[in-house]
């Protein structure tokens, strides 16, 4: 394979042109080179950081280079990274195809909440399940996991060590904003191991408010899967069913609009007239499912939990998409259903609650009872599961 897609900045990556990044070792005789600030990385990623010197290495035909000297101080390195944005890549990028996973969602929806609640069970519990050894990787993550960056995941292994919640997200800076990037490496029969990278990005509501803010989201058309998290507490009739704070609700956009504007970016960035259906698989998570748990009852197919095992359980995912299909014609919403089917070749319901309780909105703090998570890894499971990381299994509950 000598194209890939960049896991930070989602820009093609010719392996046969590869760029590397300066060691900063002292050369005898010379001074090392010193980092300085990259602008490259600030307008793909709107990091401003000061950063080792990166080059262009030598290309070389059919042949791999492992290893170019620096043009400013002649020591060779063998730290390759993106030509665009110029994150470090792994030692391990490019051995075979990895997703890129955009998420997408209006505001109030809690993308960043499920992220890191995501996140923590990547890492903890995840691995074990799947015998796989996942981890972080990144300029960005490697320096909050050393104390020097921004806490997207506690140290401790905590979620919400505090109790608060999240800010809003800050809408990107002309489209850009830096990913959360895992390695998700495993044993293969055939290729012996194999590593998949899994790159999260995560749009801000306000970014999905206009449809000249979407299309500014080059991320969205550039993803291999979509996860688009939905609030149900935005369409009338479900949230008439229940008693919500008026600090829990959004009611500035409606559902279906914000699903149409990521169709119409899908649909630009795809070159998809209106005769084809956008390819790629998404993953259609509704949020905040345990408010409405009194109301479906104990017994409800969407209150029950699949039993967990070293597989997406195939059978009971298509029990919870059709069930929650049902819950949408019920609420009058299934105007969303209709536009999905027709415009997407693969798309599948998920009924999810990153806290698995009603958090204390007005305050934007954890129920005292603290984090429950409720089927937050499915939609990830089944997107993992259509490119054949994770097998699929189960019978269903």
């Amino acid at each position: 394979m000598t194209s890939l897609s960049c896991p930070y900045c989602y820009s093609k990556i010719d392996m046969r042109a590869p760029w590397f990044r300066c060691t900063g070792r002292r050369p005898p005789g010379k001074e090392p080179c010193a980092p300085r600030w990259d602008t490259d990385r600030e307008r793909e990623l709107g990091v401003k950081e000061m950063v080792l010197p990166s080059f262009a290495g030598p290309r070389r035909g059919l042949r791999t280079v492992i290893a170019a000297a620096c043009p400013d101080c002649g020591v060779e390195s063998a730290v390759r990274v993106c030509p665009t944005c110029h994150s470090r890549l792994p030692a391990t990028f490019g051995e075979g195809r990895s997703p890129l996973i955009a998420m997408a969602g209006a505001r109030h929806t809690g993308k960043s909440v499920y992220l890191k609640v995501l996140s923590h069970q990547l890492r903890n519990g995840m691995g074990r399940r799947f015998g796989a050894d996942i981890r972080l990787v990144g300029d960005t993550q490697f320096s909050a996991e050393t104390g020097g960056g921004a806490d997207f995941l506690d140290p401790a292994g905590e979620l919400f060590p505090d109790g608060g919640l999240y800010q809003r997200t800050n809408q990107a800076k002309r489209g850009r904003r830096e990913p959360i990037v895992f390695a998700w490496r495993q044993t293969r029969r055939i290729t012996g191991y194999d590593t998949t990278f899994l790159s999260f990005f995560d749009t801000a509501g306000e970014d999905l408010a206009a449809q000249e803010t979407v299309d500014n989201l080059g991320y969205l058309g550039a993803a291999d899967a979509l996860i688009l998290l939905l609030d149900p507490f935005m369409i009338p009739q479900a949230r008439d069913r229940i008693r919500l704070p008026k600090a829990a609700l959004d009611i500035t956009a409606r559902t279906i609009d914000v699903v149409s504007r990521v169709t119409e970016n899908l649909r630009l960035s795809h070159r998809l007239g209106g005769r084809r259906n956008i390819p790629i698989p998404v993953a259609v998570a509704f949020a905040k499912i345990d408010a409405f748990f009194d109301v479906l009852g104990p017994e409800h197919p969407l209150v029950r939990r699949p039993q967990p095992g070293p597989y997406y359980d195939e059978q009971a995912g298509r029990d919870t998409h059709e069930h929650v299909r049902a819950l949408l014609h019920d609420w009058g919403a299934d105007d969303i259903d209709t536009h999905l089917r027709l415009n997407y070749k693969r798309f599948r319901y998920f009924a999810i609650s990153s806290l698995g309780t009603e958090p204390d909105y007005d305050n934007n703090r954890v129920d005292a009872r603290g984090v429950q998570p409720f089927r937050v890894d499915e939609p990830l499971l089944w997107l993992l599961s259509e490119f054949n990381v994770v097998p699929r299994g189960g019978t269903g509950r």
